[in-house]
C-alpha cells in the first residue's frame, strides 16, 4: 500500500465548503445572544438602564426629576429584566430550534407577555399618582428588547462578516508556506532511509489539514484540539530533532470541554516558529491545561527572542484568537500574553462547558 493511500482521514469534497452548507436553521440561531453568558446578562442589563434613563428624561418635566422618574421606571423595570434573563436562559434549547425570525417574534410574545403580568401586579399595589397604562408598559420593554436583539445581531455581525471571517479564517488556519516546504523536504529525506516514519508524517500532515479546512466556527471538544496539536509536534519534531522540547502538563485536563477549535494550535505554531526556530541551543516549549474552579486554564509557554523580527506576526495570531474567545464566550473568556525574562506566556481562561451554548 502506498504512502499517500495510507492516510486514514482524506479530505472529503463535500468539506470544501461547509459553511455555505450549514443548515440555515443554525446560521439563524447563531445570531442571538445567549442568554446565560454573564458578559450578555451585563451588556442587557446596561442597554436596558440605558433605555430607563431615556424614557426618565422623555418623562420629566425639570431636570431635577429625572432621577425620580428614573427611579419609578427602574423600580417597575427591573423584575421584568430579571424574569426576562432567567427565561431567556432557560428557554435557550427552544430558541436554537426556531429559526432567527421565529426567534425574535417568540422573544417579543414572551416580553410582552411578561410585562403584561407585572403590570397588572404593579397596578394592585402601585403607589404612584399617574401609573403606567398596559401599552405603554408591554410597548417599553417590547421595544428593548427589540433594541437589545438588534444590538447582538449587530455585533454578531460586526465580529463575524464575511470578509472578516475569511481574515480570521486565513489567520487562523493557514500553515506558514515554509512550514509546508520544509516539512515536505523533511518527508522526501526519509521515504528512502525510515519510510514508515514519513508514511506517519503524511498521515499527521493530512490529519492537519483535513481539520483546517473544516468550518472552524462551532466548539469542539479539547481532546480533539489537542490531538491536533500533537500531530502538529510530531511533525515539527522531524524537522527541528533536539532542538525543539515539548513538556505536556495535562492530567489534571477536562477532556470534554468544548472549546473553540484551533484556539491551541496557532499558538504553538507561532511558539516554535518565534521561540524554538531562531535559537541554535534547544528550546523547551511548555503546555499545561488544567481545570481551575469552572474555569480551563491553558499556559503557554516558550524561549524569547527580543530581537525577533516576527513580533508583529506573534500579535496578530494573539489578537485574532481574542476575537474569537470573545465571540464564543463574551466577558467570560480572557487571554493575556506576557513576556516574563526570557520567555513568553501566553495564558488563556474561558468557561468549562460540555455542550453547545
Amino acid at each position: 500500500m502506498s504512502i499517500v493511500q495510507a492516510n486514514k482521514k482524506p479530505v472529503m469534497p463535500e468539506e470544501k465548503d461547509t459553511a455555505s452548507a450549514m443548515p440555515a436553521r443554525l446560521q439563524a440561531t447563531a445570531r442571538l445572544p445567549n442568554f446565560c453568558n454573564l458578559g450578555i446578562m451585563l451588556r442587557l442589563l446596561v442597554i436596558i438602564n440605558l433605555l430607563c434613563i431615556a424614557a426618565a428624561v422623555v418623562r420629566a418635566d425639570q431636570l431635577y426629576e429625572v432621577w425620580r422618574q428614573f427611579l419609578i421606571i427602574s423600580a417597575v423595570a427591573q423584575p421584568v429584566i430579571i424574569v426576562s434573563l432567567v427565561l431567556g436562559c432557560g428557554l435557550r434549547r427552544v430558541l436554537t430550534g426556531l429559526s432567527y425570525p421565529f426567534a425574535v417574534m417568540f422573544l417579543l410574545l414572551v416580553e410582552a407577555f411578561i410585562a403584561a403580568l407585572f403590570w397588572w401586579w404593579l397596578a394592585l399595589i402601585s403607589p404612584f399618582d399617574q401609573p403606567i397604562q398596559l401599552w405603554q408598559y408591554a410597548f417599553f420593554f417590547v421595544f428593548a428588547t427589540g433594541v437589545a436583539l438588534l444590538y447582538f445581531d449587530l455585533r454578531a455581525r460586526a465580529l463575524s462578516p464575511a470578509l472578516t471571517e475569511a481574515r480570521l479564517q486565513a489567520l487562523q488556519a493557514r500553515i506558514r508556506p515554509h512550514f509546508l516546504f520544509n516539512s515536505m523536504n523533511a518527508v522526501l529525506s526519509l521515504i528512502r532511509t525510515e519510510p514508515k516514519r514519513a508514511e506517519r508524517m503524511l498521515e499527521d500532515m493530512s490529519e492537519l489539514f483535513r481539520v483546517l479546512m473544516a468550518d472552524n466556527r462551532k466548539l469542539s471538544p479539547l481532546a480533539d484540539e489537542l490531538m491536533l496539536c500533537r500531530r502538529y509536534l510530531e511533525i515539527e519534531q522531524i524537522r527541528l530533532g533536539d532542538r525543539l522540547i515539548v513538556t505536556w502538563q495535562v492530567d489534571a485536563m477536562p477532556a470534554d470541554a468544548l472549546v473553540p477549535p484551533l484556539i491551541l494550535q496557532p499558538l504553538i505554531e507561532n511558539a516554535v516558529y518565534h521561540g524554538i526556530e531562531p535559537r541554535e541551543l534547544p528550546g523547551e516549549l511548555k503546555i499545561a491545561i488544567k481545570l481551575k474552579g469552572n474555569q480551563v486554564v491553558i499556559r503557554l509557554t516558550n524561549p524569547y527572542q527580543a530581537d525577533s523580527t516576527h513580533v508583529s506576526g506573534n500579535r496578530m495570531a494573539i489578537a485574532n484568537i481574542r476575537e474569537r474567545l470573545q465571540l464564543h464566550f463574551d466577558a467570560e473568556a480572557s487571554l493575556k500574553a506576557v513576556i516574563a525574562k526570557d520567555h513568553y506566556v501566553v495564558r488563556i481562561a474561558m468557561p468549562n462547558i460540555n455542550r453547545e451554548p
